[in-house]
């Protein structure tokens, strides 16, 4: 498979991420390891996870899809240089473990390795702008994991351009590692965020980037056609809030871009992502064995000019 540099990071990716969200959620221990077996057979390489996940569970404290990602690791006959991890800090994992300081980021990442069962991690991510951190603090607490050899590139996550502009010029100005990778959320159906100045940054300044909600919680695969098949769902809140007009106007264009390509709209969905300035892969989940077909689909698609446009004028 042909693979994306992730900006200037030399790190090279598979065009789409696993997203290790559903791990210890939607997907026990056992569906995962087959998930993350099947994942890697096809050819892909990158996973995405965060030292929060799956704290929204009832019974969970965080740390949940670390640690299968971890154990898988450690059972899998995969090479660990042949697995790309991405995981985040800075969500509150307690009342006292949270943020961007330098004390939290140094305990954090020895955290997650543990987790991990790795001496390494790829991609470091912020998770979320601390607004009682400053950047400089941050920044260098990141520069100097990378210089120990426990991260090798770092980035963020819910930066708006300004937000990045700031962090690009303190790590210039100090000569410390700067931010290579972004994750934005970005999908057919939330693009203000992305699109514009944030993008045309990424771009200027060869930021990887790596966009979340690719799937829009779930809105994006066809699986619901209104708001009433979402009820009881464990998605339910999160997809909720796509089913309006603009959102009904999108999957009616999906449901026709997939229908004379013969795709599954997921796979329409990513390869859309795909297409847009800047963007290296998006990240992109699943809780089942038959829902990877989709997202393995994806790099293979190459979407028209007309079906571009379709897609494009519906989410306007």
């Amino acid at each position: 498979m042909q693979k994306r540099t992730l900006g200037r990071t030399g790190i090279e990716i598979a065009p789409v991420v696993f997203g290790g969200n559903v791990f210890g959620w939607t997907a026990d221990e056992k569906t995962s390891f087959d998930l993350l077996d099947r994942f890697i057979e096809a050819g892909f390489n990158a996973i995405d996870t965060a030292d929060i996940y799956s704290a929204w569970v009832p019974g969970n404290k965080g740390g949940e899809s670390e640690t299968i990602i971890g154990d898988w690791l450690q059972r899998s006959s995969v090479a660990r240089d042949d697995v790309v991890i991405i995981t985040k800090v800075g969500s509150e994992m307690a009342p006292e473990k949270k943020g961007l300081s330098e004390k939290w980021i140094l305990q954090a990442v020895e955290d997650s390795l543990s987790r991990l069962k790795t001496d390494y991690i790829d991609v470091y991510l912020a998770h979320w702008p601390d607004e009682n951190t400053s950047y400089d603090e941050t920044i260098g607490a990141f520069t100097r994991l990378r210089e120990q050899g426990k991260v090798r590139a770092i980035g963020g996550s819910n930066l708006d351009a300004g937000q990045l502009e700031e962090a690009l010029r303190i790590a210039e100005h100090t000569g410390r590692a700067r931010y290579d990778v972004l994750q934005p959320e970005y999908n057919l159906y939330t693009r203000d965020g992305f699109e514009g100045a944030l993008a045309e940054l990424c771009v200027e300044h060869d930021i990887g980037v790596i966009p979340y909600f690719s799937l829009a919680a779930g809105f994006l695969t066809g699986k619901y056609k209104s708001s009433d098949d979402i009820r009881g769902v464990a998605r339910e809140s999160a997809v909720g809030k796509y089913f309006d007009e603009r959102g009904e106007r999108i999957l009616k264009a999906l449901e026709i871009v997939s229908k004379e390509a013969g795709e599954h709209p997921a796979s329409i969905a990513l390869a859309w992502l795909m297409t847009r300035r800047g963007v290296t892969a998006p990240i992109a989940s699943a809780s089942k064995p038959e829902q990877l077909q989709s997202l393995f689909r994806a790099p293979d698609i190459e979407l028209d000019t007309d079906a571009l446009q379709l897609l494009q004028k519906a989410g306007e």
